[in-house]
């Protein structure tokens, strides 16, 4: 019987899918305390945070303290799709770190690292985003550049450039 198990137990880290990091840089032209307060402002995060042209997201919920929540949706043809996940630390206008959950894959939680350095003009942004399924580090990858873009786009029609 010991043997069974030790095989199931041997088999089940086999099957595990491998995980991967995402790391992403880009530069704003907006200082640190804009760029950070849009991860957690509901009315611009709804603009861009996982937001696409043509999935706005319909809902928005941000708990924006460590132990607080996110909850972000968007109305797919007549399903709903949501993005949540916990905020784990929060070093205003530097460091946020938070997990992430969505909907259509509840049983993958990964862990989303963005900090934020200021420099002569505007920052820089470096995301990380450990254990990413590796079967989905290129859509992810390809995604979160796709955000950090729209998130460019709101804070530079926010300023009116």
């Amino acid at each position: 019987m010991k043997s069974l198990l030790s095989r199931g137990r041997n088999l089940s880290r086999s099957i595990a899918p491998p995980r991967a990091a995402i790391r992403i840089n880009r530069r704003f032209s907006a200082p640190p305390a804009e760029v950070f307060n849009a991860w957690l402002d509901p009315e611009l995060a709804r603009q861009w945070l996982f937001a696409t042209a043509l999935h706005p997201m319909t809902q928005v919920e941000i708990d924006a303290k460590v132990e607080g929540f996110f909850r972000l949706a968007e109305q797919r043809d007549r399903e709903l799709m949501e993005y949540t996940g916990n905020y784990l630390e929060i070093v205003r206008h530097r460091r946020l770190v938070f997990t992430l959950s969505m909907e259509e894959h509840w049983y993958v939680t990964t862990r989303v690292t963005v900090v934020i350095a200021a420099m002569k003009t505007g920052c820089q942004l470096s995301l990380v985003h450990d254990d990413v399924p590796s079967h989905y580090v290129d859509y992810t990858e390809r995604r979160w550049a796709g955000i950090l873009y729209g998130l460019d786009v709101t804070l530079s029609g926010k300023r009116g450039w």
